[in-house]
């Protein structure tokens, strides 16, 4: 119902206003008798093979379009991301296909970013005479990072592409990133843990504010809460693990990685969104390659690992739902409420 709406709003049938007041009725429970069931964490990505088939057309024309104008430098990535917001006009704008309008979008902030990134590199160093060499660096990050920020911002506002919020948000952590090595530069170094994690927190927090508003799943705000999932698991996980993983004994380091999976299994039950897990995959893996290669496998720990690892993954997918009930009947009534309900 809600793609329905898009088209609507895509043919000129109703405004936009409009439609988004309508998305919480069509959304409500009975509006439809095939609504998506929450526990399933449905993503809007690819209605048909049309949309993979466009996908790769536009790779193949804008990574050419790149490689022939790269003798004229940073100019071909602003050409690019111009590009991008053309062809959004159509895929997008008129005809809605999903995985078009992301790969479009993350082009397109990732081409202003590497564009500004060159035009600072090439042609104002002596805008930053003053500064040290490393803090050079992290200006111009700063100032390419706002720019994608706001071309994030300017293609929401047109084209309201759910990944777009994520885009934004990233551009938006790499600022406090370039300003935190710009005021403590052995920061980042010495104690990843002390940005990173509050960074991860303060996304998943706007992610979890996103899925409250939307607990039926039938929204854009479903799709915009996964991609900020998507973006905070990684920023809140890999400082952690990668600081066990380098400071304790191999073994006493596996024994810790799996502790942080399992809780982080608990923590993606509750909220019912498995994003938060595929970014501690490959630190079990590791986990489970030192486990093995303890007990004397080591010739097959690689294997192994991955057979384990995969394991977890196809035993989590089949007993998701009954592994969640169990977990979600230990809160309290009131949490459960703000929360998707267990099928």
């Amino acid at each position: 119902m809600i793609d329905g709406l898009e088209r609507a709003v895509a043919a000129g049938v109703i405004d936009r206003p409009t439609a988004q007041k309508l998305e919480p009725y069509l959304a409500a429970p009975g509006a439809a008798a095939d609504s998506a069931d929450p526990d399933d964490e449905k993503l809007r990505l690819v209605t048909g093979f049309n949309d993979i088939f466009v996908t790769i057309g536009l790779l193949m024309f804008l990574g050419a379009l790149y490689f022939l104008l790269s003798r004229v430098g940073f100019a071909a990535a602003f050409a690019v991301a111009a590009a991008s917001w053309a062809l959004a006009e159509f895929f997008t704008a008129r005809r809605r296909m999903a995985l078009p309008s992301i790969v479009l979008l993350v082009i397109f902030v990732g081409a202003v970013f590497s564009g500004m990134l060159g035009l600072l590199q090439a042609g104002h160093r002596g805008d930053f005479a003053d500064l040290a060499p490393s803090d050079v660096t992290s200006v111009q990050m700063l100032l390419a990072a706002a720019a994608a920020a706001v071309a994030a911002f300017l293609h929401w506002q047109r084209f309201h592409v759910p990944i777009t919020v994520a885009a934004g948000v990233g551009a938006v952590a790499g600022i406090v990133l370039a300003l935190c090595q710009i005021e403590v530069p052995d920061l980042l170094a010495d104690h990843p843990v002390a940005v990173f994690l509050p960074l991860g927190l303060a996304i998943f927090a706007l992610a979890m504010w996103f899925d409250s508003s939307d607990l039926t799943r039938q929204t854009r705000r479903t799709d915009i809460a996964f991609w900020l999932h998507l973006l905070a698991a990684p920023i809140i996980v890999h400082p952690i693990l990668l600081s066990v993983t380098s400071t304790a004994a191999p073994t006493a380091a596996a024994a810790q990685v799996i502790a942080v999976f399992l809780c982080l299994a608990a923590v993606a039950l509750v909220v019912d969104r498995r994003a938060i897990l595929v970014s501690s995959l490959s630190y079990l893996a590791y986990a489970a390659g030192k486990l093995i290669a303890a007990a004397g496998l080591e010739s097959s720990s690689f294997a192994a690992s991955t057979l384990a690892v995969g394991a977890v993954v196809l035993m989590l997918s089949a007993a998701w739902r009954p592994l969640r009930r169990t977990v979600m009947g230990l809160l309290p009534t009131g949490l459960r409420a703000r929360l998707p309900a267990v099928t």
